[in-house]
């Protein structure tokens, strides 16, 4: 497939109401980044993070080349702002899984539409995932926690299932919204934490706010297209 074939595909199957409100969504953190004079930083890591998601949303593998961007500048972020777990969860394991995502998801395209085909896990296999993540997490913690993290147990949590979180999205499962929903709401409670103790990060903060929001969004379309089909 030639450059302008991928980009046309990449860009077809958006509502109409879509394509005016993610374009939004991006230049109202873009608009509010520059006029606080937040870290330019944060601002390509909220811009990448938030196209990261609007595309796997939509099932476009081209999310990927947001991501491998976003991760980078994400880990930085966490690093100096001593987010320990965060930054070795975004460094040593969602960049190399970006590219692993990338190979995976070229094999399970529609053919029509070039978007992912859409899949769920079964009631064993989500005990067996959620429950793992759980005990992990708490366990991940005390280390933290050792280590002198600023927010061990949010940021174990938000570190494993986020993990979780990745695996379930390379794997197609709608499952992976729920993950995505729980861990945006406590990234948004460790990034106002910061924000208030000083830290130049207002457009991260905004970034995991509408992560939220897209959650919801996407496992409603998700759900939808998964009953029709």
């Amino acid at each position: 497939m030639s450059v302008l074939n991928f980009v046309k595909a990449e860009l077809s199957g958006w509502g109409k109401y879509e394509r005016v409100l993610f374009p939004l969504e991006i230049l109202l953190i873009v608009g509010i980044s520059f006029y606080t004079g937040d870290s330019k930083i944060a601002l390509v890591s909220a811009v990448c993070g938030i196209s990261y998601t609007i595309l796997a949303g939509k099932g476009k593998i081209s999310c990927y080349l947001f991501g491998l961007c976003g991760t980078m500048c994400y880990a930085y972020l966490a690093f100096v702002n001593a987010f320990f777990g965060n930054f070795a969860l975004y460094m040593f394991y969602y960049f190399p899984m970006q590219i692993v995502g990338i190979f995976k998801w070229r094999k399970h395209l529609k053919k029509d539409t070039r978007e992912i085909i859409k899949t769920s896990l079964s009631a064993r296999e989500r005990v067996i995932f959620f429950g793992l993540a759980g005990v992990v997490a708490f366990l991940c913690a005390l280390v933290l926690r050792k280590l002198g993290d600023a927010t061990p147990y949010v940021d174990s949590f938000t570190t494993v299932f986020s993990v979780l979180g990745l695996l379930l999205t390379i794997k197609r499962c709608i499952e992976q919204w729920f993950v995505w929903f729980a861990v945006n709401i406590l990234s948004v409670v460790m990034w106002v934490e910061a924000y208030i103790n000083g830290s130049n990060c207002l457009a991260t903060v905004i970034m995991w706010g509408t992560y939220v929001v897209l959650a919801v969004y996407f496992w409603q379309a998700w759900r939808r297209e998964m009953s029709v089909s």
